[in-house]
């Protein structure tokens, strides 16, 4: 057994090549020196290329991972991928529009492709535009739930097709905690994420005896470039934090963080789990008020 003194450059190595790729995510708050809990481990990620997606798959490649990096426009999947090439890290772009079955396809090919196997397929692309029921056409309905419903439904069969053959692997999806509560103007957008948690349920029961773990996860108000363009259009983001517990929007970092758990060997044992990230709104109650 090697004496642990021979063990400290290497892990001085790790430790560096961690904080490098770290330092480039957004919100390096809550960051810090971690082991390579991914090490060994392939990753294909869905809407990597800004927001939560970019977070993750920054910390993805810092805990060892090697990431294929997918978004709708191919010079963000690019940047991201320079991102983490530039800090260490293993990563490659694939372009391409996740609510049609064959990107989803061609996504799990390429990670075997490039790296020999799929250990995780993180479905994260997804968003809408707040929109009262009544002003909600058919249209909209349907475009958020091809992107927010379907599109996981695409990347969760291509994922199972690679997956159940290896004996393993792990599919998350980002859901939201719009799919845990009535959010005004979400009517499609909450229908979709409430239907993806249950997806995840669904393939944890089917595919749990055959090595696979399927598991979501719910932020709260995340302070992303998406949500900050809509949040500048309402009375502000101090007013909207103050309404959540911890008094703050949250930071892509930290739904990074969830994830990189459920990714690790660390959850062998969840499945079928909907991990609510939100700053404590889930656990408030709507009263009337006194004024």
């Amino acid at each position: 057994m090697p004496r642990p003194g021979n063990l400290a450059p290497t892990l001085a190595a790790g430790y560096r090549r961690v904080d490098a790729i770290t330092r480039a995510s957004e919100g390096e708050a809550g960051g810090g020196d971690m082991a390579e809990r991914l090490a060994g481990k392939v990753i294909a990620l869905t809407g990597a290329g800004s927001g939560i997606g970019r977070a993750c798959a920054l910390r993805y490649a810092a805990e060892g991972a090697a990431v294929v990096v997918n978004d709708v426009d191919p010079e963000a999947a690019r940047r991201v991928v320079v991102e983490i090439e530039k800090a260490g890290g293993r990563a490659r772009a694939h372009a391409g529009d996740v609510t049609k079955p064959e990107t989803s396809e061609a996504l799990a090919d390429a990670a075997v492709a490039a790296f020999g196997r799929l250990d995780v397929f993180h479905a994260n692309a997804g968003g809408a535009m707040p929109t009262p029921i009544a002003a909600t056409d058919h249209a909209r309905w349907r475009r958020d739930l091809d992107l927010n419903l379907d599109a996981v439904w695409f990347g969760t069969k291509a994922a199972l097709r690679v997956m159940v053959p290896q004996g393993r692997g792990v599919i998350l999806v980002t859901s939201s905690g719009a799919g845990l509560g009535g959010v005004h103007g979400l009517s499609a957008y909450g229908a979709a994420k409430a239907g993806v948690i249950n997806l995840m349920q669904v393939t944890a029961l089917e595919y749990g005896p055959k090595g696979i773990r399927a598991n979501a996860i719910c932020p709260g108000t995340m302070d992303t470039p998406q949500l900050r363009a809509w949040l500048d259009a309402q009375p502000g983001r101090d007013r909207f934090a103050a309404g959540i517990p911890l008094g703050r929007l949250g930071r892509p970092d930290e739904i990074a963080h969830a994830a990189v758990f459920l990714a690790s060997d660390e959850a062998s044992y969840v499945t079928g789990a909907a991990l609510v990230v939100d700053g404590g709104i889930a656990s408030t109650m709507a009263v009337p008020s006194s004024d």
